[in-house]
């Protein structure tokens, strides 16, 4: 499995970098959990990409700026945020759930049913 979500340097790029995913599976699902503080529910994406590739995107946005404001510090992060991650097998991609509460992104993957044996024949041995 891999996450090619991750990205570094420049401002913008920073946002990539920041943007915290827990992935955690249970007997039934996997649960995608992403902190995404200040983004609305339209600036986020959650799409699949190649049958099995789970991708979490979206924008944060500037604060507007008025005319006369003076800024003593800027630590919020802006900008574009991407990440990935390659589902096993047992995900069944075409029943994901979303939801966002609080700024917190949360992907339900529930995976398929277990399948005990494909096609299998018994041989005589002599």
């Amino acid at each position: 499995m891999w996450d090619t979500g991750r990205g570094g340097g420049g401002d913008d790029a920073t946002a990539l970098a920041r943007t915290n995913v827990d992935w955690r599976e249970t007997e039934n699902s996997h649960i995608f959990t992403a902190e995404i503080p200040g983004v609305r529910k339209e600036e986020v994406k959650v799409e699949v990409e190649e049958g099995n590739v789970l991708r979490i995107s979206g924008e944060r946005t500037k604060a507007e700026e008025d005319v006369g404001d003076t800024w003593h510090r800027v630590e919020r992060r802006r900008g574009r945020f991407m990440r990935r991650f390659r589902l096993p097998d047992n995900a069944n991609m075409d029943e994901i759930k979303c939801s966002l509460e609080n700024g917190v992104l949360t992907a339900a993957v529930p995976k398929r049913g277990q399948r005990l044996a494909r096609n299998v024949r018994a041989i005589d041995i002599s």
